[in-house]
């Protein structure tokens, strides 16, 4: 699916996660391009006005807010994140699949089919891709995240959807360096550094290009 420019006037795209890490860099990407943006968080009313921007408050675990705002939109950008906790590292964590299944019911309901989800290196089919030394630090702190990313994942592929699962590398704060490499052969997958900007960048070209459409991808520089 690829947005022609009426759709990327008129119809809006719908950030999850969109108060905080990649996903505000998605609408500030997004508004930068001249999309229409329905930002969709828990704290979306402390959004400041932008021209082309609606706050949408919701919880991403509440099917009726998710069937409330994806109601017109063109796409979806998944960019749910959770906060870091020492508890993470011996806490199951159910966040990501518990959204997404919800999010894919609320999706196929109202008829919006495309998708654009970042997980991480490390999840679904990536994991083979780590090193024995990168699986054990991995699995040391995050290993419990990112089995419910792999869920999440598996959940995606499974849905009938137009989706794209990107999963970046270790994240910076650097600026957008437009040099960023999208990894589709899972042969060349391998760990490295990435921005956030240039993450929210990719999102947006997946969404305004219909890139990658129900492919897996890894985002590294």
């Amino acid at each position: 699916m690829t947005l022609d420019n009426d759709t990327q006037t008129d119809a809006p795209v719908l950030v999850l996660g969109a108060t905080s890490g990649i996903g505000a860099l998605t609408v500030d990407e997004a508004l930068g391009r001249g999309l229409h943006v329905r930002g969709f968080a828990r704290g979306a009313d402390a959004m400041g006005p932008r021209d082309g921007l609606k706050p949408f408050v919701g919880d991403a675990q509440n099917p009726e807010d998710l069937t409330r705002a994806l109601q017109g939109v063109s796409a979806v950008i998944y960019a749910l994140g959770i906060k870091e906790r020492p508890a993470m590292i011996w806490q199951t964590e159910t966040l990501f699949s518990r959204t997404t299944a919800a999010l894919i019911d609320a999706m196929q309901a109202t008829g919006v089919s495309r998708l654009v989800a970042v997980t991480g290196f490390g999840a679904g089919r990536s994991r083979d891709a780590m090193s024995k030394l990168e699986k054990l630090g991995h699995n040391a702190v995050l290993g419990r995240v990112y089995d419910d990313k792999s869920r999440q994942e598996s959940l995606i592929m499974e849905s009938g959807l137009d989706w794209t699962i990107a999963r970046p590398v270790i994240l910076t704060k650097g600026a957008r360096t437009g040099t960023a490499r999208v990894l589709r052969d899972p042969d060349e997958w391998r760990n490295g550094l990435i921005s956030r900007s240039d993450v929210a960048a990719y999102l947006v070209d997946a969404v305004i290009e219909g890139l990658d459409i129900q492919r897996d991808v890894v985002l590294a520089r």
